[in-house]
Parts: C-alpha cells; sequence; structure tokens
C-alpha cells in the first residue's frame, strides 16, 4: 500500500514554488467592449508576498466557526433520504463515490470538504493532477486506491505556497479509444440522459385524441355495424342485389386511420429534426487542462477529475472545487436563488484554514454548475457531472417550456375564429336535415336499420364538415416552417436558440451592429504608432507630410534603448489575457485579437519569446481586468529594484486624458520622462484623430512606478489590504505611446448594409471605439449618410427621453458606448415601435440582448453568458448572416401567409358546396362525401402545409419593407385571392352539380349517371385545390407562379403524391369514396374546369389592392351588422345545446379518453401521464417541441443538457 501512496503523490507537483502568475484565457475571449480589448469586469488581485490568492484572506485566528464543524467524517459523508444508492459504486477503483463527492455542494459543506481531506484528498482519491490534469492516455484505473488511503495521504503531505503551474504553450485535442472508460462508469459523462421523446405510438395517439375525430369514428363504427347488419343479418329479397352499406363506414374508419398515421409521421420527423439542432445548440468548447496541456473540449466530455480553466463570462459546466484563482467571482441566483455576487477562495486556502480552527462559514471553494463567471480567473477541479451536479438535479427535476411562438398564438385564435363559423355552419346543416329527416318517417318504407343508417349519414356528413372547417393545420404551419427555417439557417451560421426570434427576425426595422468581428474581420494588425509624442513608425510611410518624421517598423524598434524596450514588451505580454495555442495545426496566438495584435508586433519586433516564459519572469501582484466603462484594464508587476510599476493599456484618448508626464528620449538607457505640455498633449491627440481617420483602432499605453505597494492613501479593495483601488491610482500616469490597429471591412458587409437598407431595415453602428474611427467605418460601409447623427455614449446616456426620442430616427452611429448605453438605445427604440435586433459578445451585453426583439450573439467572440442571453447565435460573427436571418425570418411568415390563404379558400369552398348540395340534395347528401372530405382534409391540413413552408427565399425577399407589429394575419391582397378563388371554384362546382344534366346531356335520374357526375364535381374539386396551390406561391401582385418551383424537390415531390393519391381515388376509389370511374372526356372537362383558376388568379392580381380594399370594408361592416345581432340570439338558442354537449363530454368523452390513455400506457410501458401535460426545445432550447411542459422557475443555461426538449 505504501506504493499506492507514494504513486499517488507523484500524481501532484507543487513541491517547487514559481514567482509567476499564469493567467488561462479561453480562445472566445471577447474584445474590449465587444469592441477595444478584453471584455471583463472590475479587478482581480493576488498578494504581494506571493502569488497565491488569498481571499478572505482578513479571517481572523479565531475558532473555526462553519455549520457542521462538529460533525464527524462518518456525519459529514451520511447519505440523504432517497440518495443511498449514490454513495454504492460496485468495483469502484476511486477513493469517492458519486454520492460522497454531490455532499460538497448539496448544499455546501466545508464538513464535506474536511472529511474528503480537501482538495488534496480530492486530488488523490480521484487520480488525477492539480497541476496536468487527466492524463489524455488513461483508459482504466490500474491500481485503485481506497478513501482511507487517498485522506491519509493527502492530510500527511505539505502545502506549497505558489500558482497553479499550467503549461499553456500549447491547446491541443486528442481522442484515445475507450477514454475514461472507468470515470464513465463511476461517475458518468457530463450529459443528462436523453429525455425520452414522445414514442411514435404516443404521436399516433395524440394526433388522434382529438373529440371531433372520436366522435367521427364512433358514428363511422355504428354507420359500419349497421351495414354489417344490412348485408348478413336480414334475408336479401329476390331481384336484389346484395347492399354493401358497410363500405362507407369501413373507408371512414380507414381514412381516420391514414390521417391520423400521416400527421403522426409527420410530428415524429419534426421532432428527430429539433433533437438533432438542440444538441448542436446546447454544445459548446470548454478549456481544459489535460496531459499538462491547455485543450478545447466539448461539454460534453467533460469528467470527474479534468482541470477547467474559468473566466469572466463562463457558464460554469460540472460542479467542483476552486484549485487556485484571482478575485473570483460568481453569480449563482440561476442555480441558488443567492443574488449576491460570491467570492471564491482556493482549495488550498480553505484547507490550512481549516487545519488551523480558523475557518468560516465565508469561506468558499465551491463552483457549482450553472453559475456564472462574474469576475477573475483561475482553474477548477471537476468533481460531479451530468445528473451527478447540481445542473443537471434541477433539470432532471424540471421540464423546459415550450412557448407558443407569437405567429403560433395568433394562427391559434385564428383557427378557433374559423372552428367556430365552420361547427357552426355544421350544426344548422344537422338540424335542417334532421328536421327533414324527422318529417319524412311518417310513411317511410324504410327499415328500423335502413332508417337508422339514414340518420347516421346525416350525423357523419354535419361532423365531416367541422372536421374539414377546423384549420388545425395552422399552428402546425408554422412549426413546420419553422423546422425547415432553422435546419437551413444553421448551415447559413445561424444557430437559432428560441424559435420566436427566426420570425421576429423577418420584421425587424432597425440593426444594432457591433463593429469588430462583426462589420470587420477581426483580423487585427499594427500597422502605425508612436513612442511618446516624438518618434513615429509605420508599415507604409507617407511623404505627404514633410514636417512629420515616421520610421519603419525595423528602425523605430532597433532605436530603442532595452529599457524602454523591456518597458515595452512589458506592457504588451504582460498586460495581456491572450497565450499561445494552436488553432487549425498551426502554432497561433488566441484570446482577443486586439490583443493578439499586439503580442504579434511584440513578437516580430521585440524579440518577445514564448509569452508564458516572459510572463514566468515577472512577478505581477495585482490585475485589473477591462471594464467596460472606463475601458481599459491594468497590472501591477514587481520589479527587481523593489518598486512596483502599474502598466496600463487602453482607448487612447481616455489614456492621453490620464497622462501628465510622457516618454522621452527613447534610446537612453534611462527611463526619461518629463511633464506633458499641452503643445505635446495636441500632437498626441492629432496623432489619435489622423489614425481614427484611416479607420484604425487606437490604442494607448501608460505607466507609474511606486516605491511601496499599494501606494500610500489608496484605498484597498474590498478590506484587501494587499490591494489598492484602481481610481486612486489612475492617475498622474506617464505616457508610454498610442498604436494604429488595422481591421479589414468584411467582404461583402457594404452589400448587405444596402441590402438591410433596401428592406426598410435601419442598421446602426454600436461601438467602443472613438468618433473619428467609427464615423470612418460607418461611412466605408454604407451605415453613415450624409444626414445622419453620430453621437457619444456618454453624450447620448445625459439626453432626457423626450430629446432621445426626437434624436434616434437620425442616429447612425454611437460611439464610445458602454453596454448600458446599448441597453437604454434598444431599449428606447422599442419604446418607439421598431422591432430592434441587437449584437453583442461581451458579458455586460446581456442587458441589451435581453431587452432586444431578437439578441445575437458572436459565436466565435461571444461570452457563454452572452449566447446564453442571446436569441441566435452568429456561429461566423458575420454582419451578412443577419441578413440571412431577415430573409429567413421573413420566408417562415411567408410560409404560413400562403398556407393561410390556401387553406381558407379551401375552407369556404369546401364547406360552403357540402353544406347546400347536402341541403339540395333529396336523400339529404353531400356531394362530396366524408371520406372524400377527409381526403381533402389531408390535403389541406399536411401535405399543403409541407409543400408551401419550403420555399427557400431569395434576395428579392428584401425588396419590401418590413411588416409591422400591428399588421392583420390576412391582408388585402390575401383576401382578394381567397374570396376570388373561392367564387370561382364554387361558381365551377355549383355549375357542374346543377347545371352538368342539362350541358353534358346526363339523365340524373339514373343512379350510376348521378354518381359520374358527382365523381366529376369531386374531381374537379380536388384539382381545383392543386392548381390553386400553385397560385399561393405568390403573395404579391407578380404574375410569375412558378419561380424556383424546380429547385423545391419537396414542393413537387408533395403535388406527385397529391396528384397520384388523386388519380387513384378515381380509378380504384370505388364504393369506398362513393364514386365511379370515369372516361377520358370526363377527365378533360374536370382538369379543363381546374385549370383555368391560374389565369383567374391572374386576372385577381390584376385588381388593384386598394379598389379591393374598399370593398371588403363594406362587406365587413355589413356582415358585423347582421353577425353581432344573429350571434345573440344563437347565443341564446345553442346555449342548452352548449350545456348538453359540456355533458356529454363528460359522461362519455373524458372516460374513454382515460381508459385509451391507461391502455396505451400499459401497452408501451410506461406511467400514464396527463396527455394536456405530456412531455414534448427552444429556447431557445429548450425552445422547440410539440407539446407543453413545465417551465423551471430560472434561466438555467443550456451546458450539459442534451434532450430534445
Amino acid at each position: 500500500m505504501g506504493s499506492e501512496i507514494e504513486a499517488s503523490g507523484a500524481l501532484s507537483s507543487t513541491d517547487s514554488p514559481l514567482t509567476s502568475l499564469q493567467i488561462p484565457q479561453s480562445p472566445t475571449a471577447a474584445s474590449m467592449d465587444g469592441e477595444t480589448l478584453r471584455s471583463r469586469a472590475n479587478s482581480f488581485n493576488s498578494n504581494v508576498e506571493s502569488t497565491r490568492s488569498r481571499t478572505n484572506s482578513d479571517v481572523g485566528p479565531t475558532r473555526s466557526r462553519y455549520e457542521g464543524d462538529e460533525l464527524t467524517v462518518d456525519e459529514a459523508l451520511r447519505p440523504d433520504k432517497g440518495n443511498e444508492n449514490d454513495f454504492k459504486a460496485v468495483n469502484n477503483p476511486f477513493a469517492f463515490s458519486p454520492g460522497q463527492l454531490n455532499k460538497l455542494l448539496n448544499p455546501k459543506s466545508l464538513a464535506a470538504f474536511k472529511a474528503l481531506s480537501g482538495i488534496r484528498g480530492l486530488e488523490l482519491g480521484l487520480r488525477t493532477d492539480l497541476q496536468a490534469g487527466l492524463s489524455v492516455d488513461e483508459v482504466s484505473i490500474t491500481e485503485p486506491i481506497s478513501f482511507e488511503v487517498a485522506t491519509k495521504a493527502a492530510r500527511e503531505r505539505k502545502i506549497v505556497d505558489g500558482p497553479i503551474r499550467t503549461d499553456q504553450n500549447d491547446v491541443l485535442s486528442r481522442d484515445v479509444p475507450g477514454q475514461f472508460s472507468d470515470r464513465k462508469q463511476i461517475y458518468k459523462d457530463n450529459r443528462l440522459p436523453a429525455r425520452k421523446s414522445l414514442s411514435i405510438w404516443k404521436l399516433f395517439w395524440n394526433a388522434y385524441n382529438d373529440r371531433i375525430l372520436i366522435l367521427l369514428t364512433f358514428a363511422a363504427a355504428i354507420s359500419l355495424a349497421l351495414g354489417i347488419y344490412e348485408t348478413v343479418g336480414r334475408p336479401v329479397p329476390e331481384g336484389e342485389t346484395q347492399p354493401i352499406d358497410w363500405v362507407e363506414g369501413l373507408a371512414i374508419l380507414v381514412a381516420v386511420v391514414i390521417v391520423v398515421l400521416v400527421t403522426g409521421f409527420n410530428d415524429y420527423r419534426r421532432e428527430k429534426q429539433f433533437a438533432k439542432l438542440n444538441e448542436k445548440k446546447e454544445d459548446r468548447q470548454v478549456k481544459a487542462i489535460r496531459s499538462g496541456k491547455s485543450m478545447m473540449i466539448s461539454v460534453f466530455d467533460v469528467m470527474v477529475g479534468d482541470v477547467l480553466h474559468l473566466e469572466s463570462g463562463d457558464s460554469i459546466p460540472a460542479d467542483g472545487v476552486l484549485i487556485s484563482g484571482q478575485g473570483l467571482k460568481c453569480d449563482e441566483s440561476s442555480a441558488t436563488g443567492e443574488s449576491d455576487a460570491m467570492k471564491k477562495t482556493g482549495g488550498d486556502e480553505v484547507w490550512r484554514h481549516l487545519e488551523k480552527g480558523t475557518a468560516t462559514s465565508k469561506l468558499d471553494p465551491f463552483i457549482i454548475s450553472g453559475s456564472k463567471i462574474l469576475e477573475g480567473v483561475g482553474t477548477y477541479l471537476v468533481t460531479s457531472v451530468g445528473v451527478n451536479s447540481s445542473f443537471g438535479k434541477i433539470m432532471m427535476s424540471l421540464q423546459t417550456e415550450n412557448e407558443d411562438t407569437p405567429l403560433q398564438v395568433k394562427l391559434a385564435g385564428m383557427a378557433n375564429w374559423i372552428g367556430y363559423l365552420g361547427t357552426g355552419a355544421a350544426g344548422l346543416l344537422f338540424f335542417w336535415l334532421l328536421i327533414r329527416f324527422l318529417v319524412g318517417l311518417e310513411g317511410s318504407p324504410l327499415s328500423g336499420a335502413q332508417k337508422g343508417s339514414a340518420f347516421l349519414d346525416i350525423l357523419i356528413v354535419a361532423i365531416t364538415i367541422i372536421v374539414v372547417a377546423v384549420p388545425e393545420g395552422l399552428p402546425v404551419a408554422v412549426t413546420l416552417a419553422l423546422s425547415f427555417a432553422t435546419k437551413r439557417m444553421l448551415k447559413e451560421n445561424n444557430l437559432v436558440r428560441h424559435l420566436r426570434a427566426c420570425e421576429t427576425m423577418g420584421n425587424a426595422t432597425t440593426i444594432c451592429s457591433d463593429k469588430t468581428g462583426t462589420l470587420t474581420q477581426n483580423k487585427m494588425t499594427v500597422v502605425a504608432g508612436n513612442l511618446g509624442t516624438t518618434t513615429n513608425f509605420a508599415r507604409e510611410i507617407d511623404t505627404s507630410d514633410e514636417n512629420k518624421i515616421v520610421m519603419t517598423f525595423p528602425d523605430a524598434f532597433e532605436s530603442l534603448s532595452p529599457s524602454v524596450r523591456y518597458l515595452l514588451l512589458q506592457s504588451i505580454a504582460i498586460n495581456s489575457t491572450a497565450f499561445e495555442g494552436e488553432e487549425d495545426g498551426r502554432h497561433t496566438f488566441i484570446g482577443s485579437k486586439t490583443e493578439t495584435a499586439l503580442l504579434v508586433l511584440a513578437k516580430e519586433h521585440l524579440g518577445m519569446g514564448p509569452v508564458a516564459e516572459e510572463r514566468s519572469g515577472a512577478q505581477v501582484v495585482q490585475l485589473i481586468p477591462f471594464d467596460s466603462n472606463r475601458k481599459c484594464m491594468g497590472a501591477v508587476i514587481r520589479l527587481s529594484s523593489g518598486n512596483y510599476r502599474l502598466l496600463v493599456k487602453g482607448a487612447a484618448e481616455i489614456m492621453l486624458a490620464k497622462a501628465s508626464k510622457e516618454l522621452v528620449n527613447v534610446s537612453s538607457n534611462n527611463l526619461e520622462e518629463r511633464p506633458l505640455s499641452q503643445s505635446a498633449r495636441n500632437i498626441a491627440s492629432r496623432n489619435i484623430t489622423e489614425y481614427a481617420e484611416q479607420s484604425l483602432r487606437t490604442i494607448g499605453m501608460l505607466f507609474r512606478d511606486f516605491e511601496q505597494w499599494p501606494p500610500a492613501g489608496a484605498r484597498a479593495v474590498e478590506d484587501n489590504k494587499h490591494t489598492a483601488d484602481f481610481e486612486d491610482i489612475f492617475e498622474d500616469m506617464t505616457f508610454l505611446g498610442v498604436v494604429g490597429i488595422q481591421d479589414p471591412l468584411r467582404d461583402g458587409v457594404s452589400h448587405a448594409v444596402k441590402q438591410c437598407q433596401d428592406a426598410g431595415v435601419t442598421v446602426r453602428m454600436v461601438t467602443g471605439d472613438n468618433l473619428v474611427t467609427a464615423t470612418a467605418i460607418a461611412t466605408q460601409c454604407g451605415i453613415k449618410t450624409q444626414d445622419g447623427i453620430v453621437m457619444e455614449g456618454p453624450k447620448f446616456r445625459q439626453l432626457s427621453d423626450e430629446d432621445m426620442d426626437e434624436m434616434l430616427p437620425s442616429l447612425q452611429v454611437l460611439a464610445r458606448s458602454s453596454p448600458e448605453d446599448k441597453r437604454i438605445l434598444v431599449a428606447r427604440l422599442k419604446h418607439l415601435g421598431e422591432t430592434v435586433a441587437v449584437t453583442g459578445d461581451g458579458t455586460n451585453d446581456g442587458p441589451a440582448l435581453k431587452t432586444a426583439d431578437v439578441g445575437f450573439s458572436m459565436g466565435i467572440a461571444g461570452t457563454e453568458v452572452a449566447k446564453e442571453a442571446s436569441a441566435i447565435i452568429l456561429m461566423d460573427d458575420n454582419f451578412s448572416s443577419i441578413v440571412k436571418a431577415i430573409m429567413w425570418g421573413r420566408s417562415v411568415n411567408d410560409a404560413v401567409s400562403k398556407f393561410l390563404q390556401f387553406q381558407i379558400t379551401v375552407n369556404i369552398t369546401a364547406v360552403v358546396l357540402a353544406f347546400i348540395s347536402a341541403v339540395a340534395s333529396p336523400d339529404s347528401h353531400s356531394v362530396l362525401s366524408a371520406v372524400q372530405l377527409l381526403w381533402v382534409n389531408l390535403i389541406m391540413d399536411t401535405f399543403a402545409a409541407l409543400a408551401l413552408a419550403t420555399d427557400a427565399p431569395t434576395e428579392k425577399i428584401l425588396n419590401r419593407k418590413p411588416t409591422p407589429k400591428s399588421a392583420a394575419l390576412i391582408t388585402t391582397n390575401m383576401w382578394k385571392m381567397i374570396i376570388g378563388q373561392a367564387i370561382y371554384q364554387l361558381v365551377v362546382t355549383f355549375t357542374l352539380y346543377f347545371g352538368g344534366p342539362a350541358i353534358l346531356k346526363y339523365n340524373t335520374a339514373d343512379p350510376i349517371i348521378r354518381l359520374e357526375l358527382n365523381t366529376m364535381v369531386f374531381n374537379a374539386f380536388v384539382w381545383m385545390q392543386i392548381f390553386n396551390e400553385f397560385n399561393n406561391r405568390r403573395l404579391d401582385n407578380k404574375f410569375n407562379i412558378f419561380e424556383r418551383v424546380h429547385k423545391n424537390y419537396f414542393f413537387i415531390a408533395i403535388n406527385c403524391i397529391m396528384v397520384g393519391g388523386q388519380v387513384m381515388i378515381i380509378f380504384i376509389g370505388g364504393k369506398a369514396f362513393q364514386i365511379k370511374r370515369i372516361n377520358g372526356t370526363q377527365w378533360a372537362i374536370c382538369i379543363l374546369c381546374a385549370l383555368p383558376c391560374l389565369l383567374w388568379a391572374v386576372l385577381l392580381r390584376c385588381i388593384p389592392d386598394k379598389y379591393a380594399a374598399v370593398v371588403f370594408k363594406a362587406a365587413g361592416k355589413t356582415y358585423l351588422s347582421i353577425y353581432r345581432p344573429l350571434a345573440k340570439v344563437l347565443a341564446v338558442i345553442f346555449r342548452p345545446v352548449a350545456t348538453v354537449w359540456r355533458a356529454l363530454s363528460r359522461t362519455l368523452f373524458s372516460p374513454t379518453k382515460r381508459f385509451f390513455s391507461r391502455m396505451t400506457s400499459k401497452i408501451m410501458g410506461r406511467k400514464s401521464r396527463d396527455t394536456a401535460a405530456a412531455g414534448g426545445d427552444e429556447e431557445a432550447a429548450s425552445d422547440i417541441s410539440l407539446e407543453k411542459h413545465v417551465s423551471p422557475p430560472t434561466n438555467l443555461p443550456p451546458i450539459t443538457l442534451t434532450t430534445a426538449n
């Protein structure tokens, strides 16, 4: 066992203290204010004497006071009731079970932390290394370790002060077959088990679980029974043929089954498609240390024992314990409900306090999954993942909500309204035919069964009219369009997190866009600069200004003295959060593009070696991360002389304002300073303006030396005596110089901006750059016009609401803006009725992204907090992708309008035709039988929705203004086409039905001839719907309805199915469809009657919309004047009917529904659930699903969840 302890001890290498501070940063780091430098908040600090974080070092030498300090090891790790199985692990090669590790955070427990022997006990027990992390070669654990051995060895080991060493020279990834098999077996991986999506059988049941369909089924079953009785239950008189009335009942049942099957399969396909999108949405990259190297891994691949980096803006992917950190603060409100920022303390420091007996409940080394890093950096050891993590347990007990999109809500309301009208028509028809049936009973020669069958025929026709009239396909059409659009948008670098954003984006009226990386390429290069106010350098020298001496880069940097060169190198390499690594197999700098540009400059011209080595030679005593308000960042280092040096870099004009001295004679071995005169200040300001006019980002650098740290008179940060408040020391600085960084415009961004403007979408630039640079870039890409207003953030935020509202329509550029300025801008634009889209990448952009109608986060440069606050993630950070989102958003809205126009036309025609033909028929039979109407319903609700939802948008869709929020669902043009086509179809079908015998010389007294004519009416009716589907591909008044139809294979395939189905029905439908096969001449009549609806649509499009609007307005007033009093009368008449219907529902439908639900659950082997709350994203994911779920009370981030929400 001794060898085991020695082997375990070799896992860590903290015995050699270091004097450097390594600051690991993610390659997804945001740029300054989303624009200039590193996006982070406030400051974090370190001890002067050692670089290890001494958070809460003010804890006095009092007796330990924390909850559970009197507990024994067994008591601290005692299983909670119901979680006993978590403490049992068969063949566990690790020292701790998942349940024991969960005791650390359920709730936070220093007693459990002590029982596990602190961070070192966890290191040994989990067979990991706090510096090197897990080994990428690990497959299984060959040398198991027990709880006793791990905790005892950890208690006996010496803990040495010093920062955690990480090698950041390489960022790599490696896959090994069977990697971490033992860890996965014991602790699982970092994903929740996919919640069982609804099975195909459950989807079939949901499709059938409709009262109207159930009622139709019962009526058809009774009809079938009576028909069978008529066939076999009584003798057939001589000379009569055997009746086959049972065929219609069977055909209706078969038609219902087909409708249910098609609907179920369609829902199943959508669920699977959304599940794939959700998995893509939930996945992200996190930075781990494995085998001593920093590498990017999928959040799903995080293991217990992993060492992960933390930085401002991160969403924490798994539970763990902090190893080492600098000023780390977490927002745990989403996980614990605690609204205060929680300051974290390194595990070793907590253990020292526990051993000394000075620990208090203020000490908090625990990192909770689902929380956010507000500020600071650090590394932590993962202790629980997936279902064992805090976030996982919450998500396992909650189901994410699938909110209907606004369009779905509107369409559901319209579907109900149309359904009420159809139900009213069906009810009126039923009572009319019932009265006529009852009157005709006296003296009727029919048998009892035949009378019952006749009554059922009346009931079935009425019910079928309701089935056709209720447009349940309207909300489904939205889902179909969204599922198609989101899948295609992903291919065009738009990852939709919330479905509502897709349709909302189509109506966006303004876009507030960042500059860096969105309008520009985010490929930054230092192209010019100056040291002090005397030494100027540039890559390309402009000889036009003879009074200004400009040197080349090599000449300028070779002239620097060693001390100035070292100072400049410190300002670039030490005061930075970027690091070296690999991207796409090549060695590069990773981090903020501004900082990487400066590091490239230092490497090429200042002789900088590996960044890690440069930083290891400096003792950092305090770090001041970038703050979007002050627009700068800083670092304090201890010099070999014992003095301290504050290095600051940030927005050039702000740096210049804080400078009172300048560096002179850069060739001197000593750092010579002199007061910054007004003339020198003017020169520096003029240089900054010149760079800005060339569209260069300007970064200024300052420094100041101190004899002691903290300086005398400076306030401490949060009562930490070893740190200084930045505002107290950020004065009387020495001006080191300014660099101009070039970031070229993205290819095609000017064209994309022009497209937005032509589409009626105003583009505004919101940037952290100075006024001159922002104006130059905005002019280049076409955002800034001659009469446009350019304003700076500080001035903007001082405006009153009235002044702001007056100025906003002309505002085109907001420079030097803070995230709060962006949020205010978005809020005021929304107040003015605009539909606002906004881009953001920093943590502080979250409020603006949430406030906007559609928030776009950056997939490359954005922080996890920004991505979570957004509705759409731009995978390529490209403005052109926003234009694609507008196109697809409009395509979704158009698809729904097309389907709405098509379905209402069919509804009106089918209901009116069935109603009038049934009333006019002497035997009360509609020309469209129940099975025929079910086929028409299938065409309307499923096939047409699929066909019309799959037209991809073209750039022509941008040649119109956005649709206002207050616009009606059905436009004047749509009403014109709906009413016009309905009139044409009714005229044709009524002419065939009533005038056909005279026109075609048919003797309809012959039942066979009457059946042929009815078949022709049905055939012509269906073909008119097929041709009208082509008409509905356009919503404007243009004539080319076949534009790009050859590109839409889905549309072609669906129409082939409909045509094939109709031909098959006419030829072999027979008795089931109550039709008779027709000949070629009759086919030609049907087609020729249907085909002119294409020409009729051309005539309708020639009618100006303004004239149609006048007619419809007058018709609407007339309708309302009749409908309102009639509705009151009908309400009185049908109130008793409604009471009877509700009673029937309670006594008949509810028990039947419960019975079938129980039977279905038993068959599928699942616990019965309430159908109305059955699980089905969405937002986002989350956002996509087919049914409703319970909403979580908190806004939890999509970190480890991979379920099909």
